[in-house]
């Protein structure tokens, strides 16, 4: 807070006291006091007033009287700004006149030694004023004194009174001038070649062009390396086309509504996609910018670049100021949506900052007809930022050198303190929410207004013209020249056959190429020597000595080197082996989501803490010198938010594993829309492959509607036989394998895994390392019960099932078997990858089994959930009879007794079926 901010409240006595202390001991008082005291004394000594005391003295009470409106001014001056360039500003009360602070105009020209808080010195109350009005109430209007960390505020302070801010040179207002002509002969262009297409066009907030260009031009100046932007459909061409050097060709193809030149892509429309191109700055400085593809879906993008950011900030030795994020957002989004909370709330914690996001809000004062006093209760869009104690500028976007300013100031803020920084930029929207909409059925006065109000670029212009600053000739030259350009754009796209999309992280995923229907079944080899992976498996099981631990925690540890020796290694040794195995071949491993450190069901344990300080202990860091990184973090409780993140993160880091992990997979329904426009449609939309893992646990077992099911039908649903994979694994070394296949594979994928919750510490579902050491993922698993010679020929029913219900049925069989049925006609099959559907392998598996076999498919979850309604449109090499838990709208019931009436039913169901068909006792 402000270190003069209690003065309006002190007592005079307490005042008084303090100034005593001063005239003893000077250095004896905080700075500020020692400069206001030892000015104070050189006015009262110059109007011949004693100096004994304070607190009494009326000249004191009106010099605290000055502070306390300058404190006024910087709390509340954003609230009288002249920001708004179309409609006059809602009015607060109390205003800011002087009456409210108990002074008068007779005191205008009275010089206070208050004038030294504001960089004046000693001043008049006029010239004091004056400097307030110009600071905080014209076109900028700033919130910052709710920041606790004084040396912020006082760089805040420092930067945004009118002597620290930074000068537009006259090379600069050229710039400006360039950007913003380019901005708005653009969208004129567009307008007249290409009647009634949507574009979503930026007039109304042009300089957020000049805005970009100046914020990336002063981060070269600064360390950065990279820009990454996310930002929705408005202005997004004006942005590709003069931000990121987009040819206008390219653009203008696109409009021309051509095929593309791969006729089974589907591509997305002009206004989402991406672009990603390394550029010389004026600077002289090269700088890397990417613009992220988005949906239509406001604000889905954000946390994607935040993870996109990230993963960038941790390629690079550089840190977080070498990589600047910008968000880009419309003013009802960053009011209406819930992601932009989750968002900020990550800004600060370890496993998602990024160093500080530069924000800039669009703000067209309408959210598609809805107007700004239906679309929020806060006073500002941008009032989000205050959770985080975020630096919140308001700036008229008709002001473009205000603009430049706050742009500038934003920069160095972000470099300096890592920390978010809120740009509220001031315009309006020209025509309705697309260039075909009528706004003025909802808008009349308000489109009244914008209809007679001149552009930024006009405004902009006239000032210069009027001050000297340029030529009219030179204006009209450059005008010509962007216009120039734009027509040869024109001519060369219409020349053009096709429209070229491009993946906008090309140059990452260089060394990958897209799947191929030869190389998406492919089974690289994942098995990892059998000595190496005991050497790995006793290094992450061996805690430092000499330290403190949970007595559990020093138990499990031991355990596991106990499974060494036993050679079965369970769930939790499967997959750390596979990280462990990674880590060592160079592949960079992070794990993010709720509880993922310990694992939600205490299987994981991948940090360790000591009992007496909590000192982290992470093992797989400690495997070998020069070894990649694994990172593994606890979520806050988000699940769109941080899957998000993890998503943009795995776009930067193909080399790697990133995995979010689900607190209970049916948790995974809060990022839906990640999966819908992100995971499952990205490489058919934008041309970007993706590896993010999924891992959801997914298992029946009494625990309620919300505990057991991680909407398998839903992500099936989504499959188009290639955009990603789903599995549900039955053992550990299978699990190793997969996890590996994800990183070993020449293309990238999304993976989803239903992990188990019963398997983690079932005695069966266990491994041997030779299973590690040997072999690759298994799509599908024969039933080892039929490993003898001539076994499969007597099998009548083949019972096909995915997860731990294989397992129930096994002990039904053995259970049945020892009361003295022969069970050797029946066999299970487990599907481990559901999707694609493994063709060769289930071929495969049925050729195995001679004669005619019935076949039945066996689930936990109800006939309209899992994977039977996926399996009844593409399973076709046999006739399957579902078996299921009845279609329901819940996937189970809170009832651990009606929950065992019904798993009981389903496999009492499985061999009903059997004995229906074939049934043969001792």
């Amino acid at each position: 807070m402000d270190p003069l901010a209690f003065l309006s409240q002190a007592e005079p006595t307490t005042l008084d006291a303090l100034y005593r202390q001063y005239l003893a001991d000077p250095g004896s008082v905080d700075k500020s006091w020692q400069l206001f005291f030892k000015g104070f004394d050189l006015a009262l000594a110059q109007y011949g007033e004693s100096t004994g005391g304070l607190g009494s003295n009326p000249m004191t009470q009106k010099e605290f009287r000055v502070l306390n409106l300058v404190h006024g001014y910087r709390t509340r001056g954003h609230l009288f700004t002249q920001t708004n360039p179309v409609r006059a500003r809602r009015t607060y009360a109390p205003t800011l006149d002087l009456e409210h602070f108990d002074l008068s105009e007779a005191d205008l020209d009275t010089v206070f030694e208050a004038g030294t808080e504001v960089g004046l010195g000693a001043t008049t109350l006029r010239h004091i004023v004056h400097h307030l009005e110009e600071t905080y109430c014209h076109s900028i209007g700033i919130e910052f004194m709710y920041i606790r960390d004084l040396d912020r505020l006082a760089w805040i302070r420092e930067r945004i009174e009118l002597a620290n801010r930074p000068s537009i040179a006259a090379r600069d207002q050229r710039q400006i001038l360039k950007k913003l002509a380019q901005a708005t002969l653009f969208e004129e262009f567009l307008q007249k070649k290409f009647v009634g297409q949507k574009r979503f066009s930026l007039e109304g907030g042009e300089s957020l062009i000049a805005a970009l260009d100046a914020i990336i031009e002063e981060g070269t100046l600064h360390g950065v390396q990279e820009v990454v932007i996310g930002m929705a459909h408005r202005g997004r061409l004006s942005t590709l086309a003069h931000i990121l050097g987009k040819p206008y060709a390219q653009i203008f193809c696109e409009f021309e509504g051509k095929a593309y030149e791969d006729l089974d892509f589907d591509g997305d429309v002009k206004y989402h996609l991406g672009y990603s191109r390394e550029q010389q700055a004026d600077s002289g400085e090269k700088i890397h910018i990417t613009l992220a593809p988005n949906p239509s879906h406001l604000e889905a993008v954000g946390p994607v670049v935040e993870g996109l950011a990230r993963a960038r900030i941790d390629a690079l030795p550089a840190g977080p100021n070498a990589v600047l994020p910008i968000l880009i957002h419309g003013d009802a989004a960053i009011s209406g949506q819930g992601v932009v909370y989750e968002v900020a709330q990550m800004a600060g914690l370890e496993g998602y900052h990024v160093g500080g996001t530069v924000h800039v809000v669009v703000n067209n004062q309408v959210g598609f007809t809805t107007n700004y006093l239906d679309g929020r209760s806060s006073t500002y869009c941008t009032d989000v930022g205050k959770v985080t104690q975020s630096l919140i500028f308001h700036v008229n976007a008709d002001d473009a050198e205000a603009v430049i300013q706050v742009m500038r100031i934003a920069l160095h803020y972000r470099q300096t303190w890592h920390r978010d920084v809120f740009i509220d930029l001031l315009g309006y929207r020209k025509y309705g929410h697309n260039e075909g909409d009528e706004p003025k059925f909802t808008q009349p006065k308000l489109y009244d207004a914008i209809a007679a109000h001149p552009n930024p670029f006009e405004i902009y212009a006239q000032k210069l013209l009027a001050s000297g600053a340029i030529a009219s000739e030179e204006l009209e030259s450059l005008k010509a020249g962007i216009v120039g350009a734009m027509e040869a754009g024109f001519e060369q796209a219409r020349s053009q056959d096709c429209v070229v999309v491009e993946d906008f992280l090309a140059e990452l995923w260089q060394a990958y190429q897209p799947a191929t229907a030869a190389t998406l079944h492919d089974a690289p080899a994942t098995g990892v020597a059998r000595e190496r992976l005991m050497d790995l498996a006793q290094k992450m099981n061996t805690l430092p000595a000499g330290k403190k631990y949970f007595r559990k925690v020093a138990k499990l540890m031991q355990d596991r080197l106990e499974m060494l020796k036993s050679d079965q290694l369970d769930w939790a040794m499967g997959e750390l082996l596979a990280y462990a195995t990674l880590l060592d071949e160079g592949h960079p491993v992070r794990i993010s989501g709720q509880d993922v450190e310990r694992g939600t069901f205490s299987h994981r344990h991948a940090v360790v803490k000591t009992e007496d300080t909590e000192e982290e202990i992470i093992p797989l860091n400690d495997l070998r010198p020069g070894q990649a990184r694994f990172q593994i973090y606890n979520s806050l409780l988000s699940e769109y938010a941080v899957c998000s993140f993890d998503y943009g993160y795995a776009f930067a880091r193909p080399e790697g594993l990133t995995i979010w992990e689900a607190q209970f997979g049916d948790f995974n329904n809060g990022a839906q829309i990640l999966f819908d426009q992100f995971l499952s449609a990205a490489e058919d939309k934008w041309r970007t492959m993706n590896g993010l893992t999924l891992l959801l646990p997914h298992g029946y077992e009494g625990m309620g509607s919300e505990h057991s099911s991680g909407r398998m039908e839903r992500f099936l649903q989504l499959g188009s036989g290639d955009n990603f994979f789903v599995c549900n694994v039955t053992e550990p070394a299978n699990y190793f394998h997969l996890l590996r296949r994800q990183v070993k594979r020449s293309f990238r994928k999304p993976l989803v895994v239903f992990t188990p919750k019963k398997l983690l510490r079932y005695p069966r579902a266990v491994s041997s390392l030779d299973q590690m050491a040997q072999g690759h993922f298994a799509p599908v698993l024969d039933d080892p019960r039929m490993a003898a010679p001539g076994a499969r020929s007597a099998v009548r029913t083949l019972v096909w099932c995915t997860g731990k219900i294989y397992y129930e049925l096994l002990e039904r069989i053995e259970q049945m078997e020892r009361e003295g049925a022969t069970l050797k006609d029946l066999a299970l099959i487990r599907l481990e990858q559901i999707h694609p559907l493994p063709a060769r392998e289930i071929e495969s598996t049925l050729a195995a089994y001679s004669g005619e076999v019935r076949c039945l498919w066996v689930q936990e979850e109800p006939a309209n959930m899992g994977a039977w309604s996926f399996l009844l449109q593409h399973f076709r090499w046999a006739s399957l009879t579902p078996i299921a838990r009845p279609m329901g709208a819940s996937p189970d019931t809170g009832s651990p007794a009606i929950y065992a009436i019904r798993q009981k039913a389903i496999i009492d169901a499985v061999f009903v079926q059997h004995a229906a068909g074939v049934m043969h006792t001792a």
